[in-house]
This record gives structure tokens, C-alpha cells and sequence, in this order.
């Protein structure tokens, strides 16, 4: 959150209760959202386990495929939890594309740039930070894929 106020983005706070693996769809129905505005963020690693982040819908899955392909790697995989948290500082579960511990390319599903706000992880576990997604666009140098599945 230190990096929405340093870049001037008006957020607002959104607290749930966190439940180990229960997804996007414990704080959509805490919230009363749309899972589908919910944004996860996702710490990937490619071929030469080089770290990026992919920002997903909520109720969408992400062709690790296709991201590759679009995003210039061979390959692209899911990192181990703590190498996750080693390239982002972040503890899983509350993982946020702001701020992290050293920059990393940031892909983002097209769609979630067409949706006028989102609630995205605010760097901690049961906290989501709601924003419009033209200053997630506009502070984070996102790279726009169509990578989702359903």
C-alpha cells in the first residue's frame, strides 16, 4: 500500500478472513464481488527460472502455454511457494504486484484492463485493495496477454 500512496493511487481497503487454499472465492462472497473482479496475482519462472508475475481473474485459470508463448519464453511454470516468496517478498496468500522485493516483468489477462476497478491483493493475507485498473495500467508496467482459461 506504501507503493498505491508514493504513486498517487486512490484505493480503498477491503479486510476478510483469510482461509488457507480457499481461492478468490472466499473474499468475493466476504466482499459481495464478483469473483471475477478479484485479481490474483501470480508468481511464475521460466525456462531459466527467471521469475514474472501474471495477473488473473479470479474465476480464471492460466494457459502456462500460452503465457510462454506470448511472453517470449520457452516454457513457464508455476514457482514453489518459497521461491515466490524469495522473489517478491511476499508470504503466498498475500502476494501483491506492488512493491515487491526486486521488479518483475508484470503480464496482466487483457480483460482485467477493460474492467473499470478491481481488487487486488494489498500485500497481506485477508486484505484486498480496491483500485481503478487504469492506475494498475498506469504504475506497474504491465504487459497485456490473453492467457485464461476457464
Amino acid at each position: 500500500m506504501a507503493f498505491l500512496e508514493e504513486n498517487h493511487v486512490l484505493y480503498t481497503e477491503h479486510v476478510y478472513e483469510y482461509v488457507e487454499h480457499g481461492g478468490t472465492e472466499v473474499p468475493a462472497q466476504a466482499l459481495g464481488v464478483p469473483e471475477h473482479h478479484i485479481v490474483k496475482t501470480l508468481v511464475m519462472e521460466d525456462e531459466a527460472r527467471k521469475p514474472l508475475i501474471v495477473l488473473m481473474h479470479g474465476d480464471r485459470k492460466v494457459s502456462t502455454k500460452n503465457l510462454a508463448r506470448q511472453a517470449g519464453r520457452k516454457s513457464v511454470e508455476p514457482c514453489k511457494p518459497e521461491v515466490a516468496q524469495r522473489h517478491t517478498g511476499y508470504q503466498i496468500g498475500g502476494t501483491s504486484p506492488f512493491g515487491t522485493k526486486k521488479p518483475l516483468p508484470v503480464y496482466v489477462e487483457r480483460s482485467i484492463l477493460e474492467l473499470p476497478e478491481i481488487y487486488i491483493n494489498g500485500g497481506r493475507r485477508g486484505l484486498l485493495v480496491k483500485l481503478r485498473s487504469a492506475d494498475l495500467a498506469r504504475v506497474l508496467s504491465v504487459s497485456p496477454v490473453d492467457v485464461a482459461l476457464s
